[in-house]
C-alpha cells in the first residue's frame, strides 16, 4: 500500500516563496566544529554572492565536491549547525545505505548557469 504524501498546499503560499538557485562549490573542507562529519562548503551564487554551507555530503570524496553545482535555498536565514552557521540550505537527499542525515547532493543534470532559479 502506497503511503500519503503530505497535504496539498498552494505553489503561491510555498514553493514560490523560496529562492532555490544553482551555485558551484569553490572550497570545501571538513568542519571539526560539528556535532557529526560535516563538510563546510564556499558556493558561489553569481549575481547572488557567495555563501557558506555546512552539510552531511561526506559519503562524497572531498575532491568530488569541489567544482559540484549544488541546488541551495537563499532565503531561509542562517540556522546554527553546533559551533558554526550555516548561511544557505544546499539540497540533498539520504546517501543509499549510509546512516540518518548523510546525503547526495541534487544537482542540475546539465552544465546550468550559476544562480539561474529552480522552477
Amino acid at each position: 500500500m502506497a503511503k500519503e504524501p503530505k497535504p496539498m498546499v498552494s505553489f503561491e503560499n510555498t514553493f514560490e516563496k523560496l529562492d532555490i538557485r544553482v551555485g558551484r562549490v569553490l572550497e570545501a573542507k571538513l568542519e571539526a566544529g560539528t556535532h557529526k562529519p560535516t563538510y563546510e562548503m564556499v558556493i558561489d551564487f553569481g549575481k547572488f554572492g557567495k555563501r557558506i554551507s555546512y552539510g552531511r555530503f561526506t559519503q562524497h570524496p572531498i575532491e568530488d565536491v569541489k567544482d559540484r553545482l549544488v541546488l541551495g535555498v537563499l532565503n531561509l536565514g542562517p540556522r546554527h549547525m553546533g559551533k558554526v552557521t550555516s548561511e544557505v540550505l544546499v539540497l540533498g537527499v539520504q546517501y543509499p545505505k549510509a546512516e540518518s542525515g548523510e546525503a547526495t547532493f541534487v544537482s542540475p543534470a546539465a552544465n546550468a548557469k550559476i544562480g539561474c532559479k529552480l522552477f
